[in-house]
């Protein structure tokens, strides 16, 4: 996969500044809440779940045997055709010239971007993709290993929380847009628990705590609440940082 950061159309308040990621399992509101942020502070928003998506997709896209990705060596991923470009505050994916966004949500990608996430050659291959996304700092990072493995050393990292029924009807309103029935929370919960298991126990960059986190459980306040409680942590750390 090729980077490109556009560095001279970066405005000044984007060439330098702090790194914050935001870590936790599937529904948890990690990527909401980390494109409003960014959105508020003008800094770039890095969705690392785009990344495996768009690479999953590539490789259902070619034709690669779904029983060979495990043994996927990071060289065989080049030429799937992958782009990432960075642009003012944008991060936005391409597949042979052509920008992807829905395609990453199909039912396809959804349901094997959990085995593309465990193979280790794809998170080696994306590792240095993401950091380079972050060099220029004043990035919002959200993820699963953002915190432990891709930013170690983030000026905030936040991990956040929420009940497994929650998380459930927030993927499924993110899926269809519309309040789901109790019966298909019920079916997306096992999925999700499933997931969660998968992302804890894998060999590679497994969903942790970064010791160093705070903490945020999402399940019962309001979505511009939990917005708000990382703006003033990230207040609190400039101020701080502006002291030393």
């Amino acid at each position: 996969m090729t980077v490109a950061i556009k560095a001279s159309n970066v405005p000044a308040a984007l060439t330098r500044g702090p790194v914050i990621t935001l870590d936790g399992p599937a529904g948890s509101g990690k990527s909401s809440t980390a494109q409003e942020v960014a959105r508020r502070l003008g800094f770039r928003h890095l969705d690392s779940g785009a990344l495996y998506r768009a690479l999953t997709f590539a490789l259902l896209e070619e034709g690669v045997a779904e029983h060979t990705w495990g043994a996927l060596e990071p060289f065989e991923l080049d030429p799937l055709g992958l782009r990432v470009e960075a642009e003012d505050a944008a991060v936005n994916i391409y597949r042979n010239g052509v920008l992807l966004t829905s395609e990453l949500r199909g039912p396809g990608v959804t349901e094997r971007v959990a085995m593309v996430a465990g193979v280790p050659a794809v998170r080696e291959w994306l590792l240095e993709v993401q950091r380079s996304l972050g060099a220029e700092g004043n990035l919002v990072a959200d993820g699963r290993d953002m915190g432990t493995v891709v930013f170690p050393k983030a000026d905030l990292k936040v991990f956040l929380i929420a009940g497994l029924e929650e998380r459930a009807r927030r993927r499924l309103i993110q899926d269809f847009a519309r309040e789901p029935t109790m019966e298909e929370i019920k079916e997306m919960a096992e999925r999700i628990e499933q997931r969660d298991q998968a992302d804890q126990t894998r060999d590679h960059s497994p969903l942790k705590r970064p010791e160093d986190a705070v903490d945020l459980d999402t399940t019962a306040i309001t979505f511009d609440d939990q917005v708000s409680f990382i703006l003033r942590r990230i207040k609190d750390l400039t101020r701080l940082q502006g002291e030393i």
